[in-house]
């Protein structure tokens, strides 16, 4: 059995990590690079940086910060936020990324999932998906860090993205983010039964057991947190000797 992963995400604003609820109320949190050096130090599997409001703005990404980060940590990361085009992710991994995460400009653009993955490797694109569910359980897909609806649906989405080379969906619940109740488990299930590719689930962790759900219930390959880790709530070795305890399969 493959192990689990344990993934801390870096919203990044204004070369600092933030951190909100529903994706409002931001506040700072502390250096991405020594936030990230000290994640590594405690065993996370991964990192991931995000540059939330890149694409709101229509700003790169910034290739300074992903250098530094390259030069203080020694874990896969990945980069998202502003990436449109090839250049874009190009200048990312020449500065040491090891993946990229496209979600709004993959949305307008689908043929960026296919021209990523020709020209880099599936394993280098991150598809993500933010979605929010209603009433009748319809999971619309969601740009510009949630803040607008679009035509596309959830599970089509995420299909086609792996139809056209995406190596992973990082999907993020806007439904569940930052409310620490819980993961979208039986969106993510669903996502399991349909997809071959790996998925990293993202929004709701509040508790050690929302972990141990989202690995049985939910079939994630991976569990991305932001504010636990920010503010120590559930340090990371803690939260992977738990796991191991009740069973599941993790790097630790």
């Amino acid at each position: 059995m493959l192990a689990k992963r344990i993934i801390p995400c870096l919203d990044i604003r204004n070369g600092q990590t933030v951190k909100g609820v529903n994706f409002v109320n931001i506040r700072e949190v502390g250096d991405p690079v020594e936030l990230g050096a000290v994640y590594a130090e405690q065993g996370a599997d991964e990192l991931v940086f995000l540059d939330i409001t890149a694409t709101h703005e229509g700003r790169k990404t910034f290739v300074e910060l992903v250098k530094r980060i390259a030069e203080n940590i020694n874990i896969p990361f990945t980069v998202g936020g502003g990436i449109s085009e090839l250049t874009d992710a190009e200048r990312l991994l020449s500065a040491g990324a090891d993946k990229i995460s496209i979600n709004s400009s993959a949305v307008r653009n689908p043929k960026l999932i296919d021209d990523m993955a020709l020209n880099f490797g599936s394993q280098f694109v991150v598809v993500a998906i933010d979605a929010r569910g209603d009433e009748k359980n319809h999971w619309t897909v969601t740009v510009n860090g949630g803040r607008i609806p679009t035509e596309k649906e959830l599970f089509s989405w995420a299909k086609e993205a792996e139809n056209r080379g995406a190596g992973e969906i990082l999907f993020t619940s806007m439904n569940h983010d930052g409310t620490k109740n819980g993961f979208a488990n039986q969106q993510l299930a669903k996502l399991s039964d349909s997809l071959q590719i790996p998925i990293i689930a993202s929004g709701g962790a509040g508790k050690m057991d929302h972990f141990v759900d989202v690995f049985t219930k939910g079939r994630a390959d991976a569990g991305l947190a932001a504010s636990i880790f920010h503010f120590n709530e559930i340090p990371v070795p803690v939260l992977k000797k738990y796991l191991n305890e009740q069973g599941i399969a993790v790097r630790l």
